[in-house]
């Protein structure tokens, strides 16, 4: 067996990884409930595109992830129940309640709070590799994103300055063949998105996003290179999202087949069973994670439902900054 982790962090990361998906099938039956307003945007078969890079990077790091990255923030250890308030817009949530439901962020951990627009946190991140390196730090960004962000035009801007100037960033491109409702097909030309990359000059792999293991191996040598000044990697997951754009979206315009096709390609049970077949991990042990998951998700809905609501002239607060010694 050869592993690029240690088999202790092997077990860590199926906690990780099944908080991510019991988290967000909690959320969903709680939208349904009408327990907290908005929508829900659910990334339930895609955990491994977002949990596994986030996990492997150091808090110093930055992720700038989009709207659907749950798993980037508990990858990166955000508490849940920070992640609970985010979901209720509750006024302990990191913005206070403002934002979206599903705009995570997390200042302490260095998760940036996604913008609403899609593929700016392309730019952020881009643009916070670049202090990375004009500060000398050996830190990596990791930014997150669907396959329509790559037909946005700030998404070419944010790779052509990160190749120019060869920052230490690595681009997690999530192609789960759907932007909102429309085909793959509709909105490029290529079959492998990673071939982007080439005209900006770095390298472009395209891998399956739903096998644990060689989003692990391929993800770590990539953050590894961009933290040893040698620049970007861009990586796209071929993985698939099982529910609609959003919990308001039934999805219809998918096949009963396709659908089908992907769930029996469910990357936990497939990653559970490589740890049981290769004794890293026993089942009494996955049950006792069970149930601590179970526990910290009801620790955190209780935490979010009693938490306050911001009130209407909290929306004037926070505009500008206020400290410094310029204040």
């Amino acid at each position: 067996m050869d592993t690029v982790i240690e088999p202790e962090k092997l077990k860590e990361l199926y906690y990780y990884l099944k908080l991510t998906r019991d988290f967000d099938e909690e959320a969903r039956k709680l939208f349904k409930q009408a327990r907290f307003g908005g929508t829900y945007f659910s990334a339930v078969g895609q955990e491994a595109t977002t949990v596994v890079p986030s996990f492997l990077l150091t808090k110093e790091d930055i992720v700038a992830p989009s709207h659907r990255e749950l798993g980037a923030n508990i990858g990166k250890k955000v508490p849940p129940k920070v992640i609970m308030a985010q979901i209720y817009a509750r006024k302990t949530s990191p913005d206070k309640g403002k934002s979206h439901p599903c705009h995570y962020g997390y200042a302490p951990l260095n998760v940036i709070t996604p913008a609403s627009t899609v593929a700016a946190q392309i730019v952020l991140g881009t643009g916070a590799a670049y202090g990375f390196k004009l500060l000398g730090k050996k830190n990596v960004a990791v930014s997150f994103f669907g396959d329509g962000a790559t037909s946005r035009g700030c998404f070419h801007e944010a790779l052509n300055f990160a190749g120019v100037h060869k920052l230490p960033i690595v681009y997690i491109c999530q192609n789960n063949f759907w932007a909102e409702s429309v085909p793959l097909r509709l909105q490029t030309a290529l079959t492998d998105l990673s071939d982007r990359a080439k005209a900006y000059g770095f390298p472009g792999i395209s891998i399956d996003g739903n096998d644990v293991m060689l989003v692990l191996k391929t993800c770590k040598e990539a953050i590894d290179k961009a933290r040893e000044g040698g620049g970007p990697t861009f990586i796209e997951c071929k993985t698939y999202r099982w529910y609609g754009h959003s919990e308001i979206d039934p999805a219809d315009y998918r096949s009963p087949e396709e659908v089908e096709y992907w769930k029996k390609r469910d990357p936990i049970p497939a990653y559970e069973k490589y740890l049981l077949d290769n004794e890293l991990i026993t089942q009494e042990e996955i049950d006792e994670i069970q149930s601590r998951i179970r526990k910290e998700i009801d620790e955190a809905v209780e935490y979010a439902e009693n938490s306050p609501f911001p009130q209407p002239e909290e929306a004037l607060e926070d505009l500008y900054y206020e400290g410094g010694e310029n204040a």
